[in-house]
């Protein structure tokens, strides 16, 4: 799929989300030409100023010179771009500078960006995100200084959380925060694995940190929340140091500092002791951003590997010329799964980016809860196949091309590379998986999947069809098994060995919504995606039972292998 015939899907899949009429609605100025025109302008700003940088960032990588990071050539100015044009800021309100568009329409554009050049898209991320946080918790005047700037691309930000002993443990953050004699915040520790944690992109940026204020509480309850800008206010540097700069296995172009803070000044955020809480604002922002990478990846693994399909020839009759490896089986089965896998994730990034904009925009209040039950619920699964998809279909992809693909000459190879990272970073697969089970089934009681239940149901109950009675199926599957994992409330060890089998059997069902979607299809050109929809259909409900038994099977049958 290219550029162009990637804006035609992401077009279609949009209007047939249902949720974005509503959204269309209660916006008031936006419908489906605006829409349409938007996504065409950010796939060729995606495809003329950002893609050109993906080989000579994955070439390059940054460096850190007199400690300061400098970035790929090319950056700098991709960068202004994005900022000048308003697409960093494009859901954010008008009156602080965004373009006050709605989520959806901005998710359904951060897929072209991210095909383009994943590492690069690890920059204006964190910035917006960081932005949604602010305007959502800052104080009046730090909001109004940093949220314009962070929206314009004038300034950029950062989230940090992790330090050397405390990764996905949050509770056992160290860095300290004592408050200043002047006022404001004294910030003292390190900070590892930040992306763009410094860089020459902007000449400013903020950190979003959570620290623990002494005297405070330990664990999570005692962390609160701040911003530690780069520079002070008269332009001099700041107490924060980059220590180095991670050599990783992918997202060369995407610097990954570890930083110190040494009584560097910093913002109160918010409320004290409420850190993490408040964190979650950009972190729920990051897992949506983290699908919609794997997402951009994956589309383009998947043009590359049918382009490459249609042009090598191998095989067929020996007395006859060789054939494209199109027409074997075997290689059509690989391009159609692994394209049926892409366009599901599309249509549930564009539909939880809708759930999303629902969630705050709805006038009634019942009808926001609703709405943020369900993006709840369907936010684990997004990040955590997000991530799946891209690096999976990457894999898929070289399979394809076979050694070619394995070689530099082809991306698909750095599209792997740099995808690995994302069912990692922003909460691993097992923490996803016990975020569903632990807060979504039983802290919630299962309400977002109730939520999920009655709209895959009206759906299913349009048609009397057999894509419509293997999506029941899988549903009734999933109701079944999440009252098994509810009964395991009572046994955590076997809860969280069947956790991450519960996260795939919900993903199944999911997956089977946004197929029969795609299935259904019947307006002319869509037939492609109506026969993609039906091909996903007709595989998961093997991969809904491989799952449950895994969700089933208790932790004995592992604890066993270690002696216990």
């Amino acid at each position: 799929m290219s550029y162009a015939s990637q804006v035609e899907t992401t077009c279609r899949l949009l209007a047939c989300t249902p949720g974005w009429a509503r959204v269309a609605q209660l916006h008031g100025e936006v419908d489906d030409t605006l829409a349409a025109a938007v996504i065409g302008e950010a796939a060729k700003l995606a495809e003329a100023v950002v893609a050109p940088l993906d080989a000579v960032a994955d070439r390059e990588g940054c460096r850190l010179e007199a400690g300061r990071v400098r970035t790929p050539k090319g950056f700098r100015a991709a960068f202004h771009a994005l900022g000048e044009g308003g697409w960093i800021g494009m859901d954010l309100p008008e009156a602080l500078g965004g373009q006050g568009l709605p989520l959806a329409l901005h998710t359904a554009c951060q897929t072209f960006f991210d095909r383009a050049c994943p590492a690069f898209v690890m920059a204006p991320g964190p910035s917006r995100c960081a932005a949604v946080l602010l305007a959502e918790h800052a104080d009046a005047g730090l909001r109004d200084t940093w949220v314009p700037r962070l929206a314009g691309g004038d300034w950029a930000a950062t989230i940090c959380i992790s330090e050397p002993d405390a990764g996905s443990d949050v509770g056992r953050i160290r860095t300290r925060a004592r408050p200043a004699p002047g006022g404001g915040w004294h910030i003292t520790g390190q900070k590892i694995w930040i992306s763009f944690g410094d860089h020459d992109l902007t000449p400013r940026i903020g950190h979003c940190l959570l620290a623990r204020v002494e005297g405070a509480a330990e664990g999570t309850r005692g962390l609160s929340l701040f911003l530690v800008p780069s520079t002070r206010e008269d332009g001099s540097r700041n107490a924060v140091h980059t220590l180095r700069i991670e050599e990783k296995l992918g997202l060369h172009g995407s610097p990954t500092c570890a930083l110190a803070f040494e009584e560097a000044e910093a913002r109160l955020i918010g409320v004290p002791g409420r850190g993490l809480s408040q964190m979650f604002t950009m972190i729920e922002r990051m897992r949506l951003l983290t699908a919609n990478q794997g997402l951009g990846i994956a589309s383009a693994a998947v043009d590359t590997a049918r382009a490459y399909a249609a042009e090598r020839r191998q095989g067929g009759p020996a007395e006859a010329p060789a054939v494209p490896i199109l027409d074997h089986a075997d290689v059509r089965r690989m391009l159609a799964g692994m394209a049926a896998r892409t366009e599901v994730l599309r249509a549930l990034v564009l539909e939880l980016g809708c759930v999303l904009d629902l969630a705050r925009m709805e006038p009634d209040a019942a009808a926001r809860a609703e709405h943020a039950a369900l993006a709840g619920w369907l936010l684990p699964q997004a990040k955590t196949f997000g991530a799946e998809t891209g690096f999976d279909v990457s894999g898929a992809a070289l399979q394809v091309l076979g050694g070619a693909g394995y070689t530099r000459e082809w991306p698909v190879e750095r599209g792997l590379r740099d995808s690995r990272i994302f069912a990692i970073y922003e909460g691993t697969t097992g923490m996803q998986a016990l975020d569903l089970l632990g807060r979504r089934l039983w802290r919630d009681a299962g309400r977002g999947l109730e939520v999920l239940h009655a709209r895959m149901a009206a759906e299913i109950a349009a048609a009397d069809d057999a894509p419509g009675r293997a999506a029941a199926e899988i549903l009734a599957g999933l109701v079944a098994l999440a009252g098994e994992m509810s009964a395991l409330r009572a046994d955590p060890r076997a809860a969280e060995a069947g956790a991450d089998g519960f996260l795939r059997a919900a993903w199944c069902a999911t997956s089977a919504w946004m197929a029969l979607r795609l299935a259904r299809l019947e307006e002319p050109g869509a037939r492609h995606l109506a026969a993609l929809g039906a091909c996903r259909l007709a595989e998961l409900p093997a991969e809904f039972a491989l799952a449950a038994a895994r969700a089933r099977a208790g932790a004995e049958i592992y604890d066993r292998v270690f002696g216990a």
